[in-house]
């Protein structure tokens, strides 16, 4: 395709490894040219939802990417409305721009796919899935063959142990899981920040600072409430 008919997309980033895979494969597609990268923030923590990820560092992500970075802020509300009050403003900034198309790294999720593509719909846009149903396992593999470098960020504390967080995503990791646990943590069993790889024009230079222990409140199965265990890396810019 000739590079002026190509499709402009913007990207959701959320500075893990699946959304860094997912810029990798649409940057090899002749169809799409990635625009920009957008990213949603807690309006008050400046973090990435259970990334716990700081807007600095998703910031150095973009600068080392060369990529334009949107952030959209919303306040914790306890339902879905600012999300989508948020995500629908930044809909318009992109309609003046010229871009009717966004890209995510889900894999298998099927609800959250049609979620996605629902809303979107309902605004004449629309999105794309680079990394869709290919194999969790392999996909893992494949990108630490690529040459991705990405620490573990967050994970599950009742699934994934302290030790392991704060540390790279590869084969030793890899090897680490539980069966029950998805290879690329698909699930929400854990999450990353990738730093460096074929997709960067330069490494982000971090840190872990501590891991930390975090509890939210949940409701279990029938209803009744209970907790659920998260560990995070406190990570930061290793820039002097």
């Amino acid at each position: 395709m000739n590079p002026e008919q190509r499709i402009p997309i913007s990207l959701s980033w959320s500075g893990g490894k699946d959304s860094a895979f997912a810029l990798y494969h649409l940057q090899r597609d002749p169809c799409f040219e990635v625009k920009r990268l957008h990213t949603t923030f807690g309006e008050s923590t400046r973090r990435v939802g259970m990334h716990g990820i700081s807007e600095e560092l998703i910031e150095m992500q973009a600068t080392a990417l060369g990529l334009p970075l949107d952030k959209i802020y919303y306040p914790a509300s306890g339902d879905n409305r600012a999300y989508e009050k948020a995500i629908n403003s930044y809909l318009d900034e992109l309609t003046e721009m010229g871009i009717k198309h966004l890209g995510y790294g889900d894999i298998f999720l099927e609800d959250l796919r049609k979620y996605r593509e629902d809303n979107l719909a309902s605004r004449a846009f629309t999105a794309v899935f680079p990394l869709w149903k290919k194999p969790t396992d392999e996909l893992a593999k494949a990108f630490i063959k690529t040459g991705f470098k990405t620490v573990i960020c967050a994970a599950d504390a009742d699934l994934i142990d302290r030790d392991r967080v704060g540390r790279d995503f590869d084969q030793e990791f890899l090897d680490s899981l539980p069966a029950s646990v998805d290879p690329c943590g698909e699930n929400g069993e854990f999450h990353s920040f990738c730093y460096d790889g074929p997709i960067f024009k330069l490494s982000v230079a971090i840190q872990t600072e501590q891991v930390i222990s975090q509890s939210y409140d949940i409701v279990l199965a029938g209803g009744e409430a209970g907790k659920k265990h998260f560990w995070f890396a406190e990570i930061t810019s290793a820039t002097p």
